[in-house]
Parts: C-alpha cells; sequence; structure tokens
C-alpha cells in the first residue's frame, strides 16, 4: 500500500552511519514514503543518532530536542520522531523516560525494519511507543542497490562492529562483533554505485583491515581491493579506518601496484606512548607504529597518512603526553584529528583510575591541535604553485568558489581546496587541473589551469 507521507532523515556521527541511512531511505521509498529535505514539511523525522563519546551523545540529544519543538507549532504538521542508531542502542529506556516526543527507537541490528514502524504509526495514530532493540550487531539492512546521498563519491561499508576491544570504546557493545560482508555483496553494490557515472569509492568499517577474518579465515582487503579495481565504472578507491597491525605486506604492495588504489590511508593509531597504549588495549606500539609508517612511505613515497589521537585517557601522566608530542612530530601526518577522552559505561576504561582533570585535558588537546597546524601547514605549503587533479564536490556558500579535493584529502574531514573557474562552469563530479596558489592549515586555493595560464 502506497503511503505518500513526507519524511525527513537526519544522519548524525560517521560514514558508516550514513551508509545505514541511505538504506532506511531506500527501504522507505520503496514503501512508497516521500522524502523532503526541509523538515518543517516532514510528518515524521528518523534521527540516525551516534551515542559513541559524550559529545555525540549530546549533539543527538539536542537534535531530537530541535526536531520535537516543530511538534508544539503551528498546524503541528510533525506527527512522529523515530530515533535510530547507536545512541537508541545503548539508552533506549532512557530515551523513553526524559524525551516522551520521541515515538519509537530502532537499535542498530533494527534498521530494516524501520517501514514497519512507520506504518504502525501512521496506520495507528495512537499506537504507542515502541522499541525495537535486539542484540546488536547486524547486516540486515544493508542493499547492494541503496539509494545515494553523496556525489561524486559513496561510502561503500565492507563490514559491521568491531572485535579489537580497545579499553575506550563502546562500539563493540552498540555495533556488536566484527562481520565482514560477503565479497560478491560489496562488488554488486559496488557495481550499482557507478551506474551513474565514474565514482570514488571509500571503504568503510570499523576496522577495515580486518576484513575477511571472519567470513574468509583471512584478512582478504587486499585481494577486495583488486577486485573493486576491475570494475570499470570504480575512478578510485579510498580506504579509511585502518588498524596498524592489519598494514601488512600483502596490503602495502596492493596499494603501491593498484593505479585505482588512492595513496591515502585513514590510521588511528590513538597515542604515542606505550604505557597508555598498552591501557588502551591496543595491540600496536610506538615502534610497531614507526616501522609501518616507514613502510608504507618507503613504498608509496607520496602517501597521504591521517590519523586520530586521544588525550585524557585515565593514567595519562605529563611524561606520557610529552611522548606523544614527540612522536606526533616525529610521524608528521599530513591530517590529524585529536579526542578528549569520554568515559563510557561498559568499557575497561569506565572504571579505570586515576582520571584526568577536564582543564588539564583540554589544555593538553590544544596543545596537539597547535603541534599539528605546522604540520599541516608545512604539507600544505609544499603544494603551493603545484598543479593537482581535483574532483569538484560542492559550491562554496559565497558563489563564487568551488569546492573540491585532491587524492590526499577524504570528504568532510580533511583540508578542502577552493576552486576558482573563471572560463567555464562546473559541474559537480567534475575533475579538473587547479593550480594551488595558496593555503591554511586546513584550506587550499587553487584556479583552474587554463586560469592560471591567462
Amino acid at each position: 500500500m502506497k503511503k505518500n507521507h513526507n519524511i525527513s532523515i537526519i544522519s548524525l556521527g560517521c560514514s558508516k552511519n550514513l551508509v545505514d541511512s541511505e538504506c532506511m531511505t531506500t527501504i522507505l521509498k520503496e514503501e512508497g514514503y516521500v522524502f523532503v529535505d526541509d523538515i518543517s514539511l516532514a510528518e515524521a523525522v528518523i534521527i540516525n543518532t551516534c551515542g559513541f563519546i559524550e559529545s555525540a551523545k549530546t549533539e543527538a540529544i539536542d537534535t531530537i530536542l530541535e526536531v520535537a519543538q516543530l511538534k508544539k507549532k503551528g498546524k503541528k504538521r510533525l506527527r512522529f520522531i523515530v530515533a535510530t542508531g547507536c545512541l537508541a542502542q545503548r539508552y533506549p529506556k532512557e530515551i523513553k523516560k526524559s524525551l516522551p516526543e520521541v515515538d519509537a527507537v530502532l537499535g542498530t541490528s533494527h534498521y530494516q525494519d524501520i517501514a514497519k514502524v512507520l506504518n504502525k504509526l501512521f496506520d495507528n495514530d495512537s499506537f504507542g511507543w515502541m522499541d525495537y532493540i535486539g542484540k546488536p550487531g547486524s547486516l540486515s539492512q544493508m542493499r547492494t542497490d541503496r539509494i545515494l546521498s553523496t556525489k561524486p563519491y559513496a561510502w561503500l561499508k565492507i563490514a559491521e562492529g568491531c572485535s579489537n576491544g580497545c579499553a575506550f570504546c563502546a562500539i563493540p557493545s552498540i555495533r556488536g562483533k566484527y562481520i565482514s560482508r560477503p565479497m560478491e555483496d560489496i562488488l554488486k553494490e559496488a557495481e550499482n554505485i557507478t551506474k551513474n557515472g565514474p565514482t570514488e569509492i571509500i571503504l568503510a568499517a570499523q576496522d577495515t583491515t580486518s576484513y575477511g577474518k571472519d567470513l574468509y579465515k583471512k584478512r582478504m582487503l587486499p585481494e577486495l581491493l583488486s577486485k573493486l579495481a576491475k570494475i570499470e565504472g570504480v575512478r578510485s578507491i579510498r580506504i579509511m579506518y585502518a588498524y596498524i597491525d592489519g598494514i601488512d605486506d600483502a596490503l602495502i604492495k596492493e596499494m603501491a601496484r593498484n593505479p585505482k588504489v588512492l595513496h591515502y590511508l585513514d590510521i588511528p593509531v590513538q597515542h604515542g606512548d606505550d604505557e597508555i597504549l598498552k591501557k588502551m588495549r591496543r595491540r600496536d606500539t610506538v615502534a610497531s607504529i614507526t616501522s609501518t609508517l616507514e613502510r608504507l612511505r618507503k613504498a608509496m613515497p607520496d602517501i597521504t597518512i591521517r590519523s586520530t589521537v586521544m588525550v585524557g585517557f585515565p593514567g595519562e601522566k605529563k611524561e606520557h603526553f610529552e611522548n606523544l608530542l614527540k612522536n606526533i612530530a616525529i610521524w608528521k601526518f599530513q591530517c590529524l584529528g585529536c579526542f578528549i577522552y569520554s568515559p563510557e559505561e561498559n568499557t575497561l576504561g569506565y572504571n579505570m583510575h586515576p582520571r584526568v582533570r577536564k582543564d588539564v585535558s583540554e589544555r593538553r588537546y590544544a596543545k596537539v591541535m597547535e603541534l599539528q597546524q605546522g604540520i599541516s601547514l608545512a604539507y600544505n605549503e609544499e603544494r603551493v604553485g603545484k598543479i593537482v587533479n581535483v574532483s569538484i564536490d560542492n559550491i562554496a556558500d559565497d558563489g563564487i568558489f568551488y569546492i573540491g579535493r585532491s587524492e590526499k584529502e577524504a570528504p568532510e574531514i580533511d583540508s578542502a581546496i577552493y576552486v576558482a573557474s573563471t572560463n567555464r562552469p562546473l559541474n559537480i563530479g567534475d575533475v579538473v587541473q587547479v593550480k594551488i596558489l595558496e593555503c591554511t592549515p586546513y584550506e587550499l586555493t587553487g584556479v583552474t589551469v587554463d586560469e592560471s595560464a591567462e
């Protein structure tokens, strides 16, 4: 039965969440629901939440409260709010008690039930509270023909969950143990993604380098890269969320030899002190991190490596933090994100002491970012005057510049390249040659080659 109700979806958090939102969108469109970008026109709003750390939980709650205001205004067009994803999985009882504006919650193993929930709500206006919360971890919602919300790139989720058990991380309890998708499903989805033209495929999982260990009893990321590259419409492949211990010779060899695999790798190392790494239950050491980075850069001198570190983990003393700063200066990641430790229930770190004071953690965060700004600026300054291929992703708010990326930037998280083109309009998805003219630590500005030659 066709529903024809207006729906909006808000996707918070990581790229893996975005893929789940796209899968839900596909399911609901097939059911006859109509999607609107303006939530003030929606009869139901789905908020796909993140609940990984305190700041993400706060954002999710604030978003729910903001959307709930629409239930109280004017004609009350908005009838239902559905919370899905990580916050819903972790805190369904708390949501029911503290956020009565929410009509239903779906956990991370119930995305595929989104149409069932909305059907019940619309068919029975006073149906009451619904919760679909089961054991975390499922690939049931995954579609090989999902409707994409991004262009000219697409995230491709290759696994769900995580089995690494880091002491600070609640993901295993929220998303379940690591589950690899069958390779044939991934390849079929990649083929569907590229039907509308050449596309950058961005591989996503909590740990992409563990792909295949559960399903095929060995790491299969190199073979997956090889097969993806044979798909004609795949323009390039980017690897995110790699772990140091999974970056073996086979992966490095495949990255170096495969022309479609970008020389780019996201490796969240988390810290630069062996004692803290051990407390975090990371399998890496400063020596193994350093060795792996050296091997990557030797095999691919032009590789871009981004990372993430954490400050304020329980027991982090001044000398531990100084080691982190020292090694950040040695490792010289082109891009680096930093988090302040957030104590999360159902993690080993939650009961660890002594806790680092908030003000100390904030000062350490500022020092990390100050150091990294100088490193990133130095890298960007080396690019001034050079010509790079840029994929156009968007138009800047000022309507003058286009926003794009080279192979050295992942969408949303890395530096943006602002492109001026006065000889012809550019289209989203165009790949153009751009001469870089100036930079900051987080932005580059350039003009198309024809304009710079004039």
